[in-house]
């Protein structure tokens, strides 16, 4: 379970980096929107999961490559925000939360427009 230190900060770091990532989206891919959805923090908040939710879903890998190439001048954007509130900047493990493919998939399953896997 997670302590009450590690939530506020999981919720600080998650704020921060939705200003960030949606700042790079409009500079590097107009039309899309990058939303943090869940940040996890370890309990010596020395390591951060963020899980990044992409729309639209096909540009989903070109925006991953783009992060993983950049993630070290993301760290630093998110260190000159919280510098203020946290004396060591996570390290950032940065995952795309596919929970918005996995519902389009089922609403299209449920319309009738898909294969089901089982026949």
């Amino acid at each position: 379970m997670e302590s009450t230190r590690q939530l506020k900060i999981a919720r600080l770091l998650q704020k921060e980096m939705a200003n960030i990532l949606q700042q790079l989206a409009r500079e590097h891919f107009p039309g899309t929107l990058l939303s943090v959805s869940k940040v996890r923090v370890s309990p010596d908040l020395g390591v951060a999961k963020v899980f990044v939710s992409i729309f639209p879903v096909v540009k989903t890998k070109e925006v991953e490559e783009f992060i993983s190439l950049n993630q070290n001048k993301i760290r630093g954007s998110l260190g000159h925000s919280v510098g203020n509130q946290l004396r060591i900047t996570p390290e950032l493990l940065i995952y795309t939360d596919d929970s918005l493919e996995y519902e389009e998939n089922i609403d299209r399953l449920l319309r009738g427009e898909g294969e089901s896997p089982i026949n």
